[in-house]
């Protein structure tokens, strides 16, 4: 298998407004940007596909599946409220509070078109 990476694809508004949340915010690495139609940022073994409206990606989805869902890419961070104060200080908002469970803490913030991204801070298990 050639790629390395698992990859999500997800379909926003606006592909440059995308592109500067993810790697300005959250550490991915800009790989292809054809905007408006396309770009796709990485994060480790992560890719993230950037679809525009005029994406063949963005075409092919039927449009009663095209609205953001409960799905979510899942970030694993050291430190979940060091996380959560640095991105309320650059403007950014929650989409849910920090909830604690077995696993860990984990909160939900949303991108510019609202797709779901989980930050997670595993329970200590030391």
């Amino acid at each position: 298998m050639a790629d390395q990476h698992a990859s999500v694809r997800y379909l926003v508004d606006d592909v440059q407004a995308a592109v500067d949340f993810y790697t300005t915010h959250l550490g991915f690495t800009l790989n292809t940007n054809v905007a408006p139609a396309f770009a796709d940022v990485t994060r480790g073994h992560l890719r993230l596909l950037l679809s525009g409206p005029t994406s063949s990606g963005a075409r092919a989805t039927p449009d009663d599946a095209a609205g953001a869902g409960r799905n979510r890419i899942h970030l694993i961070v050291d430190d979940l409220d060091a996380e959560i104060s640095r991105l309320r200080d650059a403007g950014l908002s929650f989409r849910s509070d920090a909830v604690s469970g077995p696993g860990g803490r984990q909160i939900l913030l949303a991108d510019p078109a609202g797709n779901l991204v989980e930050l997670f801070q595993p329970a200590d298990r030391s």
